[in-house]
This record gives structure tokens, sequence and C-alpha cells, in this order.
């Protein structure tokens, strides 16, 4: 039989709040984390704007010597999941280390150590690359990284999917527990690649907006959307097993009910036109949760504010929900904190876990007005106050991959 999941602690570093209580009140202020770039000079850039972590200093979160030896997306991950470990008040000295495991993934990884090797070794030399420079740029040291810092020694992994990245891991982390590969994971996603190549590479795609307005750049689900605003942070939760989440007398905040994951099949940008591979990932989450599309009352969408995405995933969400397509809540977390890329689907997790919590649903910031197609309750305007039993996180990745989470509150 599969073991029940809960989850039991959250952290975050995020454009508009670097810990889960500054996020979610940003989240419910309508916060928008968008502005001119800082981290290099965009002048020969068509992008201006993006979605950066602000004021965030490792040393704070983390021992000094030990962050030096890290990437940005390796310091935020290590930020987020202390902060999960303490919010879950998960004590490790009481714990049998080998069942507590770590999924976190990023979708990147460090292309700024990348730029810097390569300008070192055509100005200096081979011999002038930092010699940590592998450890510090591959993507699976965010999960080694916290680790280290935890002291957990069960399954160390990450997946790797583009923008689906922190959905699937948090499912795999799921799945690692319900089969009992461990009793506790610290899962999520985490990215900081906001860099001259990466901006140059996604703006060559036509992936990004090139609008100068912090609030209408990323409108997801509007008819004058022109590409998502690339982000960067982390998002990481605890899920544990029920009865050992019981024994130790945590605080359960929900429960995680059923994970879907598909592939398009199609192209390696685009999501197939007629959202299938994405509805079929909703549908595998809602049956295993044994969960009617009625009784979902909210969706978290991957709404990155590009034409295709919102449209496709637009035609999911009705292929998935039938009728009750009419009455469900979507919204998209990206119109404040733009595209965290592998961090995202674990910052939207965070959303759906604290809108249950709280019976708060927040609006698609910026968005104003939709094409005749795009017709669902996208929250526009102002947030939805009410209560939230179950609700669903979507992300879709390039190549193809889609990944459903549903997380419903908690009955004993």
């Amino acid at each position: 039989m599969k073991r029940r999941v809960v989850v039991t602690g959250l952290g975050a570093i995020t454009p508009i709040g670097n810990n889960v209580e500054a996020f979610w009140d940003g989240i419910k202020e309508g916060k928008v984390g968008i502005g001119p770039i800082t981290r290099f000079d965009t002048s020969d850039y068509k992008v201006k704007l993006a979605a950066e972590v602000k004021e965030f200093v490792a040393k704070d979160y983390m021992d000094f010597k030990a962050a030096r030896r890290m990437e940005l997306f390796s310091q935020y991950a290590v930020a987020a999941a202390l902060e999960a470990v303490k919010n879950a008040e998960l004590d490790m000295e009481k714990e049998d280390a080998f069942r507590v495991g770590v999924v976190v993934g990023s979708g990147i990884g460090s292309l700024q150590a990348t730029e810097t090797a390569v300008k070192k070794m055509i100005e200096k030399g081979p011999s002038r690359v930092d010699p940590l420079l592998v450890p510090k740029m591959i993507s699976n040291m965010a999960a080694g990284n916290i680790s280290i810092a935890t002291g957990a020694r069960g399954k160390c992994t990450n997946v790797v999917t583009a923008c689906a990245t922190g959905t699937h891991c948090i499912g795999d982390a799921f799945r690692a527990i319900q089969y009992g590969d461990a009793d506790v994971m610290i899962a999520g996603g985490t990215e900081g690649a906001i860099c001259p190549v990466a901006v140059a590479g996604f703006t060559g795609l036509t992936a990004l907006t090139t609008s100068t307005d912090p609030n209408r750049a990323s409108i997801p689900f509007d008819k004058e959307r022109s590409g998502f605003v690339m982000g960067e942070g982390a998002g990481v939760v605890i899920l544990e097993e029920l009865e050992h989440a019981k024994k130790r007398g945590a605080k359960i905040l929900a429960e995680v009910a059923g994970y879907g994951a598909t592939a398009d099949a199609f192209h390696i940008t685009s999501p197939v036109e007629d959202g299938s591979g994405a509805a079929r990932a909703m549908k595998f989450a809602m049956d295993e949760a044994g969960i009617k599309p009625e009784e979902v009352d909210y969706i978290n969408a991957h709404g990155t504010a590009t034409h295709h995405n919102d449209l496709f995933e637009t035609r999911a969400i009705r292929l998935a929900f039938g009728k009750a397509a009419e009455h469900v809540k979507v919204n998209s977390t990206k119109s404040m904190i733009g595209h965290l890329l592998g961090a995202a689907g674990a910052v939207e997790f965070i959303v759906c876990v604290k809108s249950i919590m709280e019976g708060f649903i927040h609006q698609t910031v910026g968005t104003q007005s939709c094409e005749e197609e795009m017709n669902l309750d996208y929250v526009i305007g102002k947030p939805y106050y009410g209560k939230v039993r179950v609700a669903m996180s979507n992300s879709l990745g390039f190549g193809g991959h889609n990944g459903t989470l549903l997380v419903k509150e908690y009955e004993a």
C-alpha cells in the first residue's frame, strides 16, 4: 500500500521576499518583483527586465566558507532548505539520517561559472580556470550542498526537466516516501541564471518579453502578452510520511494527494497545441488522489505569458476538467515573480499550500483582458477569499515535459 505524504515545512527565496513569510506577504499584496536588470549592462540587449532576488547575502543564511564554494543557484537552494527544515522543526539529531533524503533540481545550474571560465581561459589560458568550476557549475550540486548543510544522508538526487524541474523533484520525493524509500524528503527547485548568455539565449528564442513596463511585462493570459520575464530563486518543502510526522508532533500544513507526469512528444519548445499532454498529467494526478474535476478549487497554472503556453494550457485545462473548467479558479504566480525556471514549480507549490492554509487565491496581477478562447476564471482584478480544499500546480518544460501536483487540505 502507498503511504500517505504530508507537507510539514516550507522555505523560499524569491524576487518578492527572501523567506516564506515575506514572500507570502508580497503575494497577498500583489507585489511585483520585476525591474531593470542590474546584474550586467543591457545596453546591447533587447530585453531590459528581470525578476531578480534582492538583498540576498549568503553568509546570513549559511556558513560563509561553504557559501564561497557555491554558485548562486546552490546558495538559494541551501537557504530555502534550511528555512524549510526550521519551519518543519525537523531535528536531524533525532532522525535516522539515512531515511531523510533530498531531491532538489536546477534547470540550468550555473551559466555564470561557465561564462567566467571561458573568458578566463581565452584571456589567461586554461591553467587559470577555477579548479572548482565543475562542482560549482553542475546542477546536482544544489541537492549535494543541501545534504551537506542539513546532514540528510538518504536518497539524494535531482531531476532536470527545464521549467518543470521543481514540480518533478517534488513528485519524485512524494513517490520516494509513498513506496518506503524514505520517511522525510527535502524537495524542490532552484535557479540563479540571470546572466548575459542566458538572457541572450532566451531572447534568441523570442521567449522573453521586451516590455519595459514592470507592471505590464509578465501578464499571463492577457491578449497583449509577449513573452516571459526571467526570474530566479528557490522553493524547498519538507515532505513527510504521515505517521512519522504525527509521531514527532509535526504541524501538518497540507497533504500531497496526487502526481502526474507526461510528455508531449511534439516540439522542443512548444507544448502540443491541443493541450493533451498537460491534460493527461492533470488527469493522472486527480485519478491518483481520487479527486473529481469539480472538487478542485484552484489551479496554479504554468502561465508563462507566452502566446503558445497560455493558450495551449487553457485548452489542456478544458480537456482535463470538462464542464468543471468553468468554475475552477486559475492564476499565475509568474505575474508577480516572473518565471523562476527550475524553481518555478516548487515556489508555486508553496503558493498552493499557503492558499489552502489561508483561504486565499491571489489575482493574476497585471492581466487585464483576454482573447476569446482564453475564457477561464483567471482571477483578474482582485484576489479571491474563500475555502480552498484542493489545489493543483502545473508545470510545462521545454522538451515537452509536463508535471502536475495535487495537494489538499489535511484530514486525519
